[in-house]
């Protein structure tokens, strides 16, 4: 996958797990919650791995 799609799933992955996690909270369950939470873990691990991406092209780009 492009670092911009990693982006992509990244950020949509924080913004559905902070719905679930808002939803959780808000109807009394933890089990969604701690499901939210994870996703958007998941999340801001998929940006990263895009940025990764991006500084390593970069550095190949100069070679």
């Amino acid at each position: 996958m492009s670092s911009i799609g990693d982006k992509v799933k990244g950020a949509a992955n924080q913004v559905a797990g902070a719905v679930k996690q808002a939803a959780g909270h808000a109807v009394g369950n933890p089990d969604l919650e701690v499901e939210g939470a994870a996703q958007k873990l998941k999340g801001k691990t998929q940006e990263a791995i895009g940025e990764g991406k991006d500084a390593i092209k970069k550095i190949v780009d100069k070679a």
